[in-house]
Order: C-alpha cells, then sequence, then structure tokens
C-alpha cells in the first residue's frame, strides 16, 4: 500500500486545515486508517483512527473536539479535518494504514511521507 499525505502548511492558531492521504491500494476499504504526527524533539504520537468502515474514530484527547477523521472509499482516501488549531499542533503529520488495533496501539505497515502543519501564535 503506498500512502501519499497532502495539505500540510502554515495556519494561524484558531484557523482551519485539512489533511489528506490518497492510497493506492485496491483494497483499500479493508484497511483501517490513522494519523499521527511528530513534533521536533518529540516522540511520534498517535492522533486518531479510523476503522474500515468509518464507524469507529477515535481520537487523542489532545485533538478531541477539534480534530474529526474521515475516510472516501471511492477515493480511496482519508481526511484530517483540523479546528481551531494551536501552536502545539505544529509537527509532520503522518498518514497510516493497518489493522485497527495496531494503529490503535501505535504502530503501522504502510506509512506516508508526511506533511508539516505549523501553526503560528
Amino acid at each position: 500500500v503506498q500512502l501519499q499525505a497532502s495539505g500540510g502548511g502554515l495556519v494561524q492558531a484558531g484557523g482551519s486545515l485539512r489533511l489528506s492521504c490518497a492510497a493506492s491500494a485496491r483494497s483499500f476499504s479493508l484497511y483501517a486508517m490513522g494519523w499521527f504526527r511528530q513534533a521536533p524533539g518529540k516522540e511520534r504520537e498517535f492522533v486518531g483512527a479510523i476503522n474500515w468502515n468509518g464507524a469507529t474514530t477515535p481520537i487523542s484527547d489532545s485533538v478531541k473536539g477539534r480534530f474529526t477523521i474521515s475516510r472516501d472509499t471511492a477515493k480511496n482516501s482519508v481526511y484530517l479535518q483540523m479546528s481551531n488549531v494551536k501552536p502545539e499542533d505544529t509537527a509532520v503529520y503522518y498518514c497510516a494504514a493497518d489493522t485497527f488495533g495496531r494503529i490503535v496501539g501505535g504502530s503501522a505497515s504502510f506509512w506516508g511521507q508526511g506533511t508539516q502543519v505549523t501553526v503560528s501564535s
């Protein structure tokens, strides 16, 4: 599975941004998808996940109420809608694909290349 993340950029605090992740696999609908982020000098952090049919979308407490995850099977894509962003959301954001359990557990077999999100105060 090849994953291509996009949509990052510079945004002011309080603003919004939508990240996209396009998957190459025909079997995209069988995979759970996830978003992770890594800020400079920090470990990779789980942001959220979405199961194969979109019915389950756990979100990290650090972004709960501000970020949402969705997927479009017809477009082989998963999205991270970021709202009311804060400077501490600044990081490289990665999408990932694997089983739901592995992603929620913090690991995955397939990773996108990452997209930089910078939030200015």
